[in-house]
């Protein structure tokens, strides 16, 4: 293929109109910021319920993030009303934040089982899961419920 068909073939036929192609961008940068919050009550939820605790150095560790970064989000996860702390006794969720946590779980479970009954490779579906649990809509997730209750019922 030259470059020129290569290029022609990526190129849209033609642009979405404005307004959609705003939402859709403003959907993104919307679904990145509330994914860092997604990700934190999470974790500390899985923390808390394995260990009993979920110290700062411990969500930095698993997150991948400084102890700086990780101190910032759980400041912004106490101004959000989704947690609280404790001197010497580390990070707690409120009831809004562990519902959080309990939704983000359920939407992660749906994308991995979503992404397995296609044919990705399970440990490829929990990386890639990662990422889309954040971006995906409601209808979206609904539809993959429905999917995979209809394959459900096929097996």
């Amino acid at each position: 293929m030259t470059a020129k068909k290569a290029a022609l073939a990526q190129a849209p036929a033609e642009l979405p109109p404005v307004a959609d192609q705003a939402l859709r961008f403003e959907k993104a940068r919307s679904a990145q910021a509330t994914a860092v919050l997604e990700d934190y009550v999470e974790l500390i939820d899985d923390l808390l319920a394995t260990g009993g605790e979920a110290r700062p150095t411990d969500i930095a560790r698993r997150l991948g993030v400084s102890h700086a970064t990780a101190i910032k989000s759980i400041a912004r996860l106490k101004r959000e009303g989704l947690a609280t702390s404790k001197l010497y006794r580390g990070v707690f969720l409120t009831p809004e934040g562990h519902g959080l946590a309990t939704r983000v779980r359920a939407r992660h479970r749906i994308v991995v089982d979503l992404l397995i009954a296609v044919g990705v490779p399970r440990n490829c579906a929990e990386l890639d899961a990662e990422g889309i649990e954040h971006h995906v809509s409601d209808v979206a997730l609904a539809a993959f419920s429905r999917f995979l209750k209809a394959q459900a019922k096929e097996a």
